[in-house]
């Protein structure tokens, strides 16, 4: 009871995660019961539980999960975060809940799948089901598949994707499990419901009983599709509209609906494509040029077979499509055109979109065959050719339908009618539009007058089956000519049409769903009405009374009846019968005075007068529907008519002319009568204003074009040249009123060129002056009618559009009545002009056919392998389409052999090639089109090429090409997509600039932009930053046409990491997408965009009021979006806003807020990185606090905006301190979400704000409280490891001025949690820091405890990183400043390398502290080193800057010695610091003296000196060439051991290629171990971090072994470099080869095997090669180590005795070359620590075995000798080896059997010999002792050189065999020096200011120059002895490695194997300052020798003085 009581305590989500499964009982039904309660669904209370949900379900304990599956459903069901825990909650309902036994179980387990379908997760449920069926418990392969039926039952096919369904299907039939088999027939039956017989292909081939037992279910089913009965949060009214036909009884339902539901899958979709290019006969195309038809027929008959697979596999069928082509077209037996034809179908059938590529190849060739009379090639032509309409669009083919048309085979005619009838069937309004339907009516309108009966049938049906596509409406105006009779035959046979699915068409009474997009779509809000208004037949019975219903504008559906029953009435007038003069009299009596009639023709001019005032009167009173506007026309021109010579009458009777065409229903037949009489009167002085006005109310009424045009005509008939002028005038005018739009250029631009070449200059005037109107609309494309006139003309031409240049469009002030309706009613009237009059112009160009000219000679030369005749070809090719100027899109061959070009290996024809498409471009005009996937594609690709040329060439031609096609052919299908999936940096960079620049300007976009997503985010994090940058750019793009959500929905198939990226950057896109293009007013071509702005306003503002602001964003006015529109809204009320104060001050707003984030009302703000939530909250707070101006800046997407928000905060901060203080929480919280952003201006501006506002808290003494810190300190401290460092210096002030306004014991454990980083600079920032908060306050600081904080400190003196450890080093250094030698207490346990690194810092940088330090009161220490903050830190700050790569240090290190080099204290590596100034400045009287003794002072003065020689200038370049290798070899050796995968394979490549080479290789002599260390250290990298990173690629991986393993079996394959290993690195070296043997993680890597079999052959070759003495060492001292280290060693262990065994049985051979003294030792070692009663105890007895063969073997082969190589062994008595060894010697029978005196006397001179030897030896060793120490090295070499004075005969040999070549020569010289300086020889100064501290150089007397080598030795022991190593540890292998083994075999009584890790991080250490040193000793000897001297003596000299001043002030 006493545990119950005690879980029943806590609070329910720790309930949940209780060990005992009666708390998490309990714990689950308290979380069920809160779920329930909770009401808001975005409540914070979820986000507890988001972690805990996978538990609920996959609990181990059944009861407790059952009830866990009720509260995981409640939860899912309400919570808002819910759908983030879709992924794993499912995977453990799949894998732990549908494997149980309990019906329940499994049932609550499918529900919550059901639920996370409901809230929009269904993919990834689908997903984690789908990964179920591969599970091998059949339990939950069935669960899985009665969830998915499930899903599809109640969801729908719209909701669950089938496709991937459908795929795994076929495959759960083969089960052997029954259950699994029958639930998968269930499966199929349910899926069989929604898409019918879509899913018989994919299951043909399942067992043929199961299929005919699912045909048996099939045929059961009832054929009215299912209905969706679940719907998802977001079909609420779905939901609504649901349950209200259930409640009426199911009777109604949506026809729309079902019939989408039908064909939402399409079977083809559910195929696997087949590749069949590769399984053609090889023989094709030799038989199907056969001369035997049965060959031919053979070959056809073998792709009829591959063809017939319904879906097939993208490739290049273009070779197979030409050869079908020949065969349809040339081919004269009928049953192969047919074959072929049946092949072509099934081709299309089966590419679909892909196949389009070749369509325009194919039709031209079909259509021309349709001459065939029988029936059956003619149904293979049909069908062929309908079903390549399929994969293209008709306006691709238009071309060449209309070619056709014309043709005198009536039989072509008829087929071309009737494929377009079948085509328009297909289509929809959006898909048929007016520039598409024109051209073909208008050829339809000729064949319905054809003398063929068929022809005529033909095109009837083709007529009426476009009116029933789209409307009467649309099609009437290109049916003017027809009469009645033939309108209503063609209205018949659209009564007749049926399209596809039974949709009605628009011309009948309802819409069809193909109707509905367009509506839907098109942003002009009165598109829609015209479509659902009554239909035509009812409006012209109507026709009266209709338009008077009601102000047109207001309503409307009364518009759009309005707009609908003029266009009919007019349709019906267009066609009006001339009215007889009787008639005419009639009617005109019926409305017209009589008097004013029996006036008209009176010979008296005052009576005619009269009769035209009475006429005009009752014109302006009559009825506009009862106004006979024919009769009164032609009774204005009875006679006198037109000839009138009054000129008052002419007026009069102009002006009425002008007044009927208003006020009437003027037709076009009433138009004709009064024209030939208004223009006669144009030019008249008099009359000539009233007949311009008439003409343009004419205008007005019957469209200007339609007028343009007749009256143009008119005019040019006759000969008057004030006419012409005058009517060229009134156009140029009437063009500017009316605007651009349909003028037919073509009709009357014959005319303006009469015009340009009359004799009357007047008239030539009025040309010019229209063509200038004219380019105002059409731009440049206008010249080019014009480009034949005479060069003066032209000259003028071109002035007045020079004129013109610059200048908009004006705005028309006029419309066509019936053309205002249509373009407000129909989208089709806009995209008819899309692209402007610049688009029109080029269809009215007078074009060439150069078919015919491009020949197959053409095309060969073009393709032959020779260049020079390629570039002939191409050549003439060119001068083909110069020459015709303008062509026709038919150029037969030229595509395919261009585009095979734009590939060539020569450049410079690809250039040329591309200069060739930039012309066809300009040539063909919109043609273009059906050539984009064949030609435009292939530019894209030269996009990727390497030239920039070539890429800047190729972009041209693109945006060529894009001007005259527009943008949707190049989106639309996958070839995009598939360019993008090219990785080339240059091609990716190139195509998504170009997409980010076009997109925005398009109003729509094909559906197939979706495919170019993926490529997209992968172009997201392209390892190329331009390729990122651009790919960032295109991302808004995107997002406008295709939304954020479906964005965001497909970056469900990223990798997490992945996902995490991008969806950021979806987040960052979305706040700046623009806004989307609405529907541009149609204008001109040039001017189009500026021409949209005016009319919108006038005119839209009249019909929808949202659309001149739509047209603003379009025009660049607010192009960032919507947020840019305020400031043009505003306006002046901003200004008057901002003079208020910034920040409202609410009365405990900030401890209120403090409240509720401690009762956690609101989110804690703590996160990685700042999620959408805390953002809203925040700017929810800051809302009632800060002014709204200020906050909209704050968050504005533009960080300019933002930084002008800092800017006001800044001038502010002063003025309002005590309201920026009641908001500081917000303000500190707000600057944390900056810290997230990577704009460096925001960055900067931000910290430059915060250091005044800790200025202004510290004056005020104001002082930060823990909710305050905790909200910005620790991401503060996230900045401190920016990566500039400026950044960095103004967050290290921030930092210390932090201090005044919050505890530094409070801010302490926020930078040591900083030092838990990842981020290396952050580490060592961060122990900088806590380093100043020591040295500044003292121990206290420290929290919790010092000694806790100084040992998480002191663990990073073992980092990686250099800059870290010195840090670390430097901190602990402050420490010890501190608190003395006790910092080694408070450190704890460091292991043996730190500490000797922790000694040798303390030892040179510590500064002096007394025994018992004396303290300092706080205040005291604040005041004296805060001041001086750059001091406080002077020591250490190097350290922080040093680059962590060598070339960086050396080139820095470089550049510091030449800034200082004429300073006084120059800039030196910290350890030589030393600030006199600063310690002449302290008058402290702190007794420091006794420290100063002699030796001391003299250590101080050396390292001073040591840069000296950098006061001179440095050459870059390096004379000796030993000395730039050597640095070489150590930088590309320090490269080996990068993190880069990349960079480390370079540098062993490098190395790997000098070893290769024996006559260089030996360059890498003395770096060996330098090598070794770096290689192992890479192998351990890729150990603990690339194995395990699923980003790195593997490939890479396997490549860098097998880069290590080259090197290394090219270094171990050199004797020589190999035996230079030593002990400690070749023990490394194995332990990592066996480390990486066992590591199964390779073996699973493709090739890991391999890497495997190459390390084994490594480890032999390692064994055979190296030094046999320290190889044998290095195995025993790793198989001690792997005994003594337990976890995971036994399997090394066992390696490390085999390779052991290895080398034993090799003794025989090798004992001589071997040290037997090291080995003994090593053994004597290993039985110290393993005796034999704890070998015995080890789990194997191999070690123990190992062991004793090892000791028989060396006794065996030696004998009683091997106890004389026991000398290193201390205590010898105590040895268990020394007995051992007895007893075998004594067993062998070697000290055994009768002891004559010989052997006594043998046996006693051996005694005598050993104890004479082993003298010897103890002598020697320690005389070598002294040379190795630091201190006692001229000791040691002065016993040395004694005792073999007095022991000539001594032989050092054994000593030195070991050692280095560096040691052996160093004692050589120092025993040359003794001698020299015995004997009395003079010795040379040395040129080098390095001071000789026990080692002298010696120089012969004939003054020899000295190698540098020398220096290069000198330089090595100065730097051993600065204190790199412990004394202890001798000359360790931080300067000379190979050295290690030798002195540790001779000299140290208990020699340790030192790791390569020390030796590495030593010389790393010393490399900047090694290589720099030397070289300046080289350069400065190379110079002046008394020069360089003199500096430094003086230098000596002052800092002798210096310290002796210091002395005597202390005193």
């Amino acid at each position: 009871m006493g545990d119950d009581s005690e879980w029943m305590k806590l609070p329910i989500d720790q309930k949940c995660e209780h060990k005992v499964w009666k708390a998490r009982l309990n714990g689950y039904e308290e979380a069920l019961k809160l779920f329930q309660k909770i009401e808001d669904e975005k409540s914070p209370e979820w986000g507890k539980y988001l972690g805990l949900i996978k538990k609920f379900v996959t609990d181990s304990n059944a009861v407790a999960q059952l009830k866990g599956l009720e509260a995981a459903l409640a939860f899912i069901e309400n919570a808002h975060v819910a759908g983030k825990t879709t992924g794993e909650v499912v995977s453990g309902v799949v894998t732990k809940v549908f494997n149980q036994p309990k019906a329940r179980a499994k049932e609550l387990g499918m529900d919550i799948c059901l639920m996370y379908i409901e809230i929009e997760k269904g993919e990834v449920v689908q997903d984690e089901l789908l990964k179920g069926l591969d599970n091998k418990n059949p339990k939950i392969v069935v669960a899985c598949i009665e969830t998915l039926r499930k899903a599809l039952s109640e969801f729908g096919s719209k909701i669950v994707t089938l496709k991937p369904v459908v795929k795994v299907l076929p495959k759960q039939f083969e089960s052997r499990e029954k259950a699994v088999r029958d639930e998968s027939k269930l499966l199929a039956v349910e899926i069989y419901k929604w898409i019918r017989d879509a899913l018989r292909p994919p299951l043909q081939n399942i067992n043929s009983v199961q299929l005919k037992e699912l045909e048996e279910e099939w045929v059961k089913l009832p054929p009215s599709p299912p209905k969706q009965t679940r719907f998802l949060r977001s079909q609420q009214d779905l939901k609504a509209k649901f349950e209200q036909q259930q409640a009426q009884g199911g009777e109604q339902s949506d026809g729309d609906e079902e019939e989408e539901t039908a064909v939402a899958v399409d079977p083809y979709d559910l195929l696997e494509p087949v590749e069949i290019l590769s399984k053609m006969p090889k023989d094709f195309y030799e038989k199907i040029e056969a001369k035997k038809w049965q060959e031919r027929k053979e070959a056809l008959e073998a792709v009829e077979a591959l063809t017939k697979n319904p879906k097939l596999e993208n490739g290049d069928y273009g070779d197979l499509v030409r050869a079908l082509k020949k065969v349809v077209g040339k081919d004269a037996n009928v049953m192969l055109v047919s074959m072929a034809a049946k092949c072509l179908a099934e081709l299309a059938s089966g590419l679909r979109k892909k196949f389009g590529t070749y369509a325009g190849q194919v039709v031209p060739t079909i259509l021309e065959k349709f001459k065939e009379k029988k029936l059956q090639v003619v149904q293979s032509l049909q069908e062929a050719i309908d079903a390549i309409f399929l994969t293209t669009t008709l306006q691709n083919l238009s071309e060449d339908i209309l070619g056709v048309m014309d043709n005198k085979n009536p039989s072509i005619k008829q087929q071309a009618s009737l494929f377009l009838a079948r085509s328009f069937r297909h289509c929809t309004q959006a898909t048929l539009p007016k520039s598409v339907l024109k051209p073909f009516c208008a050829a339809l309108v000729k064949q319905v007058n054809d003398s063929a009966l068929e022809v005529r049938d033909a095109a009837f049906e083709a007529l009426g089956t476009a009116m029933k596509v789209v409307g009467e409406k649309a099609v009437n105006p290109f049916l003017a000519d027809l009469d009645k009779l033939k309108l209503d035959k063609i209205k018949e046979c659209a009564d007749k049409v049926e399209l596809p699915g039974g949709k009605k068409g628009a011309a009948g009474g309802g819409l069809s769903a193909g109707d509905k997009k367009p509506a839907a779509k098109a942003p002009p809000a009165a598109e829609a009405p015209p479509k659902s208004s009554a239909p035509p037949k009812k409006s012209q019975t109507a026709s009266v009374s209709k338009p008077s219903a009601g102000p047109a504008k207001k309503g409307k559906p009364a518009s759009a009846a309005g707009g609908k029953t003029k266009k009919t009435s007019d349709s019906k007038e267009i066609t009006e019968a001339e009215i007889s003069p009787e008639a005419c009299e009639e009617l005109a009596a019926a409305v017209l005075p009589a008097s004013c009639l029996q006036q008209l023709d009176s010979g008296n001019w005052k009576e005619r007068l009269a009769s035209m005032e009475e006429f005009q009167r009752a014109v302006e009173t009559m009825d506009k529907a009862a106004m006979p506007c024919q009769a009164l026309v032609r009774m204005l021109a009875k006679k006198p008519g037109w000839k009138e010579t009054n000129f008052q009458v002419m007026q009069m009777k102009l002006h009425i002319v002008g007044l009927v065409a208003q006020r009437g229903q003027f037709s076009k037949t009433s138009a004709s009568v009064v024209l030939d009489g208004l223009v006669d009167k144009i030019g008249d002085v008099k009359c000539g204003g009233n007949a311009k006005s008439a003409l343009t109310a004419i205008g007005e009424t019957c469209s200007l074009p339609w007028t343009a045009e007749q009256v143009v005509s008119l005019v040019f008939a006759q000969k008057n040249p004030k006419n012409q002028a005058e009517t060229l005038n009134w156009l140029a005018n009437a063009m500017k009123e009316f605007g651009f739009a349909g003028i037919n250029v073509k009709g009357f631009i014959n005319n303006v060129k009469t015009a340009l070449g009359a004799t009357n200059p007047a008239v030539r005037t009025a040309a010019i002056t229209l063509l200038g109107v004219m380019y105002l609309y059409m731009g440049q494309p206008l010249r080019m009618f014009f480009e034949d006139e005479k060069p003066a003309l032209l000259a003028q031409i071109d002035a007045e559009f020079e004129k013109m240049q610059g200048q908009s469009p004006p705005a028309p002030i006029r419309a066509t009545k019936k053309a205002t309706a249509e373009e407000d009613g129909d989208e089709g009237a806009e995209q008819d002009e899309d692209g402007g009059a610049g688009q029109d112009i080029m269809d009215l160009l007078p074009r060439t056919d150069i078919g015919d000219k491009i020949t197959s000679d053409l095309v060969s030369k073009i393709e032959d392998k020779n260049w020079k005749i390629r570039k002939e070809g191409l050549d003439e090719a060119a001068a083909i389409i110069s020459e015709a100027k303008f062509i026709t899109a038919n150029i037969g061959e030229l595509p395919l052999a261009l585009k095979g070009r734009l590939t060539d290996s020569n450049k410079i024809l690809v250039q040329q090639t591309l200069s060739i498409l930039q012309q066809l471009a300009t040539a063909m005009g919109p043609g273009l089109k059906q050539h984009v996937k064949v030609l435009g594609f292939p530019v894209i690709t030269v996009l990727g090429d390497s030239k920039v040329n070539l890429r800047t060439a190729a972009m041209a031609t693109l945006q060529a090409w894009v001007e005259q096609t527009g943008m949707k052919d190049w989106l639309e299908g996958e070839d995009l997509s598939e360019e993008l999936k090219r990785e080339n940096p240059f091609l990716r960079q190139e195509v998504l600039g170009w997409l980010a620049e076009k997109l925005p300007t398009l109003r729509s976009v094909p559906g197939d932009l979706m495919l170019c997503v993926p490529q997209l985010f992968t172009c997201l994090e392209d390892r190329n930053a331009d390729v990122r940058k651009k790919a960032q750019d295109a991302l808004p793009a995107f997002m406008m046409h295709l939304g954020y959500d479906k964005m965001n929905k497909a970056t469900g198939k990223l990798k997490p990491a992945s996902k995490d990226q991008v969806v950021a950057m979806l987040e960052k896109a979305r706040a700046v997408m623009p806004a989307k293009t609405a529907a541009p007013t149609k204008t001109g071509g040039k001017g189009s965009a500026e021409q949209s702005r005016a009319p919108s306003a006038s005119r839209a503002s009249e019909d929808f009021t949202d659309k001149p602001e739509a047209k603003k964003v379009r025009g660049g006015a607010a192009k960032k979006g919507a947020a840019g529109k305020k400031p043009a809204t505003k306006g002046l009320k901003d200004d008057e806003d901002k003079s208020g104060p910034i920040f409202v001050l609410v009365p405990n707003a900030k401890e209120q807020r403090m409240k509720e984030e401690k009762q956690l009302k609101i989110l804690k703000w703590n996160f990685i990185t700042p999620r959408d939530e805390y953002v809203e909250q925040l700017k929810t707070q800051m809302a009632a606090c800060f002014a709204k101006w200020l906050l909209d800046e704050m968050f504005h997407f533009d960080f300019q905006r933002q930084v002008k928000a800092i800017g006001v905060m800044i001038e502010r901060l002063n003025t309002e301190s005590e309201a920026t203080i009641s908001c500081l929480d917000l303000i500190l919280k707000w600057i944390t979400l900056r810290f997230f952003e990577t704009n460096t201006t925001i960055l900067m501006k931000v910290l430059e704000y915060l250091k005044l506002l800790f200025t202004m808290l510290n004056r005020e003494n104001y002082h930060l409280t823990e909710y305050e810190a905790n909200s910005f300190v620790p991401y503060l401290i996230l900045k401190v490891g920016e990566s500039k460092d400026v950044v960095r210096k103004d967050v290290r002030v921030i930092l210390s001025m932090l201090c005044k306004v919050y505890p530094a014991s409070k801010l302490f454990p926020f930078l040591m949690d900083g030092t838990k980083s990842k981020n290396s600079k952050q580490r060592a920032e961060c122990l900088e820091e806590l380093g100043c908060l020591i040295e500044g306050y003292g121990m206290n600081v420290c929290q919790p405890t010092p000694a806790k904080s100084l040992k998480e400190i002191a663990v990073h003196i073992g980092d990686r990183d250099t800059s870290v450890r010195n840090a670390a080093l430097n901190t602990v250094v402050a420490v010890y400043n501190v608190c003395g030698e006790q910092v080694y207490k408070l450190i704890g346990n460091l292991s043996e390398k730190d500490m000797s690194m922790l000694e040798e810092r303390i030892k040179r940088s510590a500064k002096k502290t007394p025994a018992a330090p004396v303290k300092q009161s706080t205040a005291e220490k604040t005041q004296r080193e805060q001041p001086t903050n750059p001091n406080a830190t002077f020591l250490r700050k190097p350290a922080q800057e040093d680059p962590g790569k060598l070339k960086i240090m050396y080139r820095t290190y470089r550049i510091q010695s030449r800034q200082n080099a004429h300073s006084d204290h120059p800039s030196i590596p910290k350890e030589f610091q030393l600030d006199l100034d600063m310690i002449e400045q302290d008058q402290r009287s702190v007794c420091e003296l006794p420290d100063l003794v002699q030796h001391q002072l003299d250590e101080l003065l050396e390292p001073v000196m040591i840069p000296e020689p950098k006061i001179r200038s440095i050459s870059p370049h390096f004379d000796d060439l030993h000395s730039s290798t050597a640095s070489t070899i150590n930088f590309v050796i320090s490269q080996v051991a990068s993190g880069d995968i990349g960079t480390s394979i370079q540098a062993l490549a490098q190395i790997d290629e000098v070893l290769r080479q024996e006559d260089k290789a030996d360059v890498m002599s003395g770096h060996i171990d330098q090598l070794l260390i770096a290689t192992i250290m890479q192998l351990r990298l890729i150990n603990s971090t690339h194995l395990a990173d699923d980003r790195v690629d593997k490939k890479d991986l396997i490549k860098l072994y097998s880069c290590i393993m080259g090197n290394m079996m090219s270094l171990f394959s050199m004797e020589t470099l190999a035996r230079e290993a030593s002990i400690g690195v070749l023990k490394d070296l194995m332990h990592s080869l066996i480390t990486l043997m066992l590591d199964s993680r390779v073996e699973d890597v493709e090739d890991g095997t391999q890497v495997i079999r190459s390390v084994n052959l490594l480890v032999i070759r390692v064994l055979e090669h190296s030094d046999q003495t320290n190889i044998f060492s290095a195995l025993l001292v790793l198989l001690q180590d792997t005994l003594v280290s337990n976890a995971g060693s036994l399997k090394v262990s066992e390696l490390v005795m085999k390779c052991l065994w290895r080398m034993i049985r090799f003794l025989p051979e090798n004992i001589n070359s071997l040290n037997l003294d090291r080995i003994l030792l090593d053994v004597h070692n290993f039985m110290k620590v393993f005796p034999k009663e704890k070998l015995k105890q080890l789990k194997t007895d191999v070690p123990h075995r190992t062991l004793k063969t090892l000791c028989h073997t060396l006794c065996k082969l030696t004998g009683v000798k091997i106890l004389d190589h026991l000398s290193m062994i201390e205590n010898r008595n105590e040895s268990e080896l020394e007995a051992y060894l007895r007893r075998v010697v004594k067993h062998s029978g070697n000290l055994s059997g009768t002891k004559s005196d010989r052997g006594n006397e043998k046996s006693a001179l051996g005694t005598d010999d050993r104890m004479s030897k082993a003298k010897v030896s103890d002598i020697l060793s320690e005389i070598f002792k002294k040379i190795g120490s630091k201190e006692n090295t001229k000791e040691g070499l002065t016993e040395l050189y004694e005792y073999k004075q007095k022991y000539s005969d001594a032989d050092l040999e054994p000593f030195l065999r070991n050692t280095s070549q560096f040691f052996q020569s160093y004692v050589e010289r120092g025993l040359r020096v003794i001698e020299s300086e015995r004997e009395g020889k003079p010795r040379i100064q040395s040129s080098s200011v390095i001071p000789q501290h026990n080692v002298e150089s010696s120089l012969s007397s004939s003054n020899e120059e000295l190698k540098p080598a020398v220096y290069y030795e000198r330089l090595k022991i100065l730097r051993q002895r600065q204190g790199l190593e412990n004394t202890t540890r001798a000359l360790s292998s931080e300067d000379e490695p190979p050295q290690r083994p030798a002195i540790s075999s001779l000299l140290s009584s208990k020699p340790s194997v030192a790791s390569s890790t020390d030796m590495l991080h030593s010389k790393l250490s010393q490399l900047k300052e090694s290589r720099e040193l030397y070289q300046q000793e080289h350069n400065t000897r190379s110079g002046s020798p008394a020069r360089a001297a003199s500096p430094a003596t003086a230098n000596l000299d002052d800092l002798k003085k210096r310290l002796e001043r210091i002395k005597s002030k202390r005193q």
